[in-house]
């Protein structure tokens, strides 16, 4: 299928007013400055430079800059893909009750009689005792329709009586070997399916998506991340029917971001499934028909769940459940093996591991993978880093591991207070998120959204790195956690040079002339909010302008 031509880029020239440099480079070369200058989606030109050329071969477009031109935002992880299908089931993000989002499906489901699968996501686990919502509860709207809602973790699912029949869910039904039914005082399945394997029982049964929804779906995503200020998005978790519909959006004009796809290894099936090859094969495929803007170096590996449903792996007992440590994904050994067959293929690896005992691990798997092959530019990533024992710390720089956090989970929200703290423990609890320790060690950080997990605003993250506070500042004025807090530079270095070394894009997250014109333009500049004590006030910053490779494709100057 031949490739459609983007619009074309304009030349531009930013620049801000006599006396002011409101433009940050991110280059310790270069600074700050007061000017810049674009032609064919590259930085031509800086500073002076960039006015005296402009002078000789005026540019299209100006942009007279106040609030702070910077590189666009990058997203180190997130599910592009899932988050735009949300727009296709029930509105249930946001619902403050069950009982809100009971309605919204009921309002849907009659709102959408021809459709025999109800599916929708994400609703918040906090709105039941422990995360456990019942079958009985969306029966009382759709009893004659299989209804299949996500958690906002997108680890968790909720699904109605007739999804469970479907599915040949009953009592009898063992728990399979990842994952967990969770089950009512005699026995029967609650509607609640938590993990890998218990969630496919159901979401197997989902008719599948055409590769026209789906471009959709990637449509609908890259306008959200373009209002953000985003150009680059780590996908965290493709499956193979997933390749075709980002490479037709690319061939279709509808990708306004650079993606990077991380194919996901299963523990059970890598050897027997042949997914060395199979993973090699659909890279050189993109590599193949992409024009520039989809790449797929990356194999993803979950290590173990999240803790909120106590499924993420601990080295010790969680405190509410003393008999079980959670649930590791792969044995470590066969992790290690995984691993380093991937990197000897050429291929990153990115990790999610949450707790301390899928932290270890993963940098055990590393270390496997360094030991057993040549030595390449591998940039190994871990995803999350939730919980890590202090003697893993200074494995991370050791290593070259990428430490990448999405930073809006760390705040004292109800997730913390409800369910996370308490199975953790007030001391486990404390160690969570140690972008500073990390920081302080030299390791690479990048920052990402794990959206539609959590919101994929830049600023909102920022915010959230730099005070530890939430949006009505609890806890205090020091913030949660505050020897964990990064500056304001180091945020926003997380959001765009980490991501940008992490997926190898040197020529990205920096503004010098060569380098892609990936800009975000916001209406106040962040640094400044900090200097003057308004850090309450970051998530808050509007983005005024978006520009992927010279292209506006968001805002107007």
């Amino acid at each position: 299928m031949p490739h459609t031509p983007e619009p074309p880029s304009l030349s531009w020239l930013f620049q801000g007013l006599p006396g002011t440099s409101p433009i940050r480079t991110n280059s310790p070369e270069h600074g700050d400055t007061h000017a810049l200058l674009v032609r064919d989606g590259r930085i031509v030109a800086l500073g002076d430079d960039a006015v005296r050329l402009a002078e000789a071969e005026p540019p299209e477009q100006r942009v007279q800059v106040s609030g702070l031109l910077m590189p666009a935002f990058g997203d180190g992880h997130a599910h592009p893909m899932f988050a735009g299908l949300e727009w296709f089931g029930p509105r249930i993000r946001g619902a403050g009750s069950v009982e809100e989002i009971i309605a919204a499906v009921g309002a849907w489901a009659t709102e959408h009689p021809g459709e025999d699968w109800i599916v929708g996501a994400s609703y918040d686990p906090t709105l039941a005792p422990d995360g456990v919502f019942d079958a009985a509860w969306l029966d009382e709207v759709v009893a004659d329709r299989p209804v299949v809602l996500r958690a906002g973790d997108y680890h968790t699912v909720w699904c109605n009586s007739e999804a469970l029949r479907r599915a040949g869910v009953t009592a009898d039904t063992p728990d399979p070997r990842l994952g967990w039914i969770v089950r009512r005082a005699d026995g029967s399945p609650s509607g609640t399916l938590r993990e890998w394997h218990a969630c496919d029982l159901v979401l197997d049964r989902v008719p599948g998506r055409s590769v026209d929804e789906l471009v959709e779906a990637l449509g609908i995503a890259g306008a959200r991340y373009a209002e953000c200020g985003v150009t680059f998005v780590q996908d965290a978790w493709v499956e193979p029917d997933m390749v075709e519909p980002y490479l037709v959006a690319e061939e279709r004009g509808r990708l306004s971001f650079r993606a990077n796809l991380a194919f996901r290894a299963d523990p059970d099936t890598w050897v027997s499934g042949g997914q060395v090859a199979a993973f090699t094969a659909a890279r050189e495929r993109v590599h193949a028909r992409s024009a520039g803007l989809v790449t797929a170096h990356t194999v993803k590996f979950f290590a173990d769940g999240v803790i909120e449903s106590g499924t993420a792996a601990v080295l010790e007992p969680y405190c509410d459940a003393p008999h079980t440590c959670g649930m590791p994904v792969w044995a470590p050994a066969e992790l290690r093996d995984a691993v380093t067959a991937f990197d000897a293929a050429g291929f990153q690896v990115h990790i999610h591991a949450i707790g301390d005992a899928g932290v270890r691990p993963a940098l055990d798997a590393v270390e496997a993978a360094q030991a057993a092959n040549p030595a390449w530019d591998r940039r190994p990533v871990i995803a999350h880093v939730q919980l890590v024992d202090p003697a893993d710390l200074d494995r991370f720089a050791a290593l070259g591991v990428v430490a990448n956090f999405e930073p809006l989970w760390a705040q004292l929200d109800p997730l913390q207070r409800e369910l996370t703290i308490p199975r953790l423990g007030p001391e486990r609890a404390a160690l969570q998120y140690p972008m500073g320790d990390l920081a302080a060690r030299g390791v690479r950080l990048s920052f990402g959204s794990d959206w539609p997990v959590t919101s994929p605003v830049p600023m909102e993250g920022v915010a959230i790195a730099v005070t530890r506070r939430t949006d009505d500042g609890l806890p205090d004025e020091e913030g949660w956690t505050p020897h964990q807090k990064l500056t304001i530079d180091q945020a926003l270095d997380a959001y765009t040079t980490g991501v940008a070394y992490q997926v190898f894009a040197d020529d990205r997250g920096v503004l010098t002339p060569g380098a892609a014109a990936d800009l975000v333009w916001l209406g106040h500049d962040p640094r400044a909010a900090v200097r003057d004590g308004d850090a309450g006030t970051l998530a808050s910053i509007s983005v005024r302008g978006t520009w992927l490779a010279g292209r506006a494709v968001h805002g107007t100057p």
